[in-house]
């Protein structure tokens, strides 16, 4: 469930779609193509906050944004806060449309299900939904998420050891020819669980945090968009608490040559840094979730306009 969420449009009212939009495999499609296209517009607006997010997790000391971001400036580089947009495209090309379209795969077996018994699809299915499709989608966006990493984090190397990536297509053909193919799944497991937990925040607590508005006599008479701005921030502030740890032990084993695996980075970042170092750029990371976000689900809505599809 996205985090900022506006009125699905009432695709059922418009006049039905015509042409290649009315192919059939085109309809199946399109949830995926949608999401997809919907991340990768968001992502293009936010990678420089994940880029000094991602500076900050590699950092060796404590380091704030606008110290990052000084030094990216000073450099007289400034383009070096889009490093890597080719791979984080990549990314949202493979992992949101896998995630949103298997999110609706689903969710539409779950709704059947509940027709057929007479009830409305519940809170666990909704969760095994998500989590399910945020796993998944995870797992296929893997090999372009690791070559995001190691593109954003080349200019923190020595300049004798920058490997300067032309583009993401360069990135993984290198990586795996230097480290072999299964090296692009490095990382894989605190990145699933990292999704996984990513996306529970978003559907318990957004869950919770709306239903307690419409409850509450102080909030339940207002305006339902102000509602789900207000539920949209409890829940990308718990989404964000829950997999802030998964995705520093990602970036820490993506970056390479550092760790054994997720143990091994676990356990030397607690005795090495202290647990807190966990948690070292939380609010870049909050500000990069909760936007990008807001803005993939407007624009699936908007593409769900005009392609007559439901999201």
């Amino acid at each position: 469930m996205p985090l900022f969420s506006k009125p699905t449009p009432d695709v059922s009212v418009l006049p039905p779609p015509s042409g290649i939009l009315s192919h059939p495999t085109i309809r199946t499609a399109l949830p995926f193509l949608n999401g997809g296209a919907a991340g990768m517009l968001a992502t293009t607006l936010i990678q420089p906050i994940d880029m000094i997010k991602v500076r900050i997790q590699l950092h060796p000391t404590s380091i704030t944004p606008l110290a990052i971001t000084r030094q990216i400036l000073a450099s007289g580089r400034p383009l070096d806060l889009y490093s890597g947009l080719s791979a984080g495209l990549l990314r949202q090309a493979v992992y949101t449309t896998a995630r949103m379209g298997f999110f609706g795969t689903f969710m539409s077996h779950f709704s059947t299900k509940a027709k057929s018994e007479g009830r409305g699809v519940s809170f666990g299915e909704r969760a095994v939904a998500s989590l399910s499709a945020g796993g998944l989608g995870a797992v296929l966006g893997n090999p372009a998420d690791l070559a995001l990493i190691r593109m954003q984090s080349d200019g923190l190397r020595p300049v004798a050891e920058q490997q300067r990536y032309k583009n993401v297509a360069n990135a993984l053909t290198r990586i795996a020819k230097a480290e072999g193919v299964t090296a692009l799944w490095g990382g894989c497991t605190p990145t699933v669980l990292r999704a996984m937990a990513l996306n529970f925040g978003q559907l318990a607590f957004y869950s919770e945090a709306k239903s307690r508005m419409d409850k509450a006599e102080v909030t339940k008479n207002l305006n339902p968009a102000l509602k789900a701005f207000g539920a949209s921030a409890v829940a990308g502030f718990f989404a964000s608490f829950f997999s802030l740890p998964f995705d520093f032990v990602k970036t820490r084993l993506q970056k390479g040559g550092q760790y054994r695996g997720v143990v091994d980075c676990v356990t030397r970042t607690i005795r090495e840094e202290g647990v807190m170092r966990f948690y070292r750029g939380f609010g870049t990371y909050y500000f990069r979730i909760a936007p990008h976000a807001m803005l993939t689900v407007l624009f699936a809505d908007e593409f769900a306009k005009l392609t007559r599809a439901k999201i």
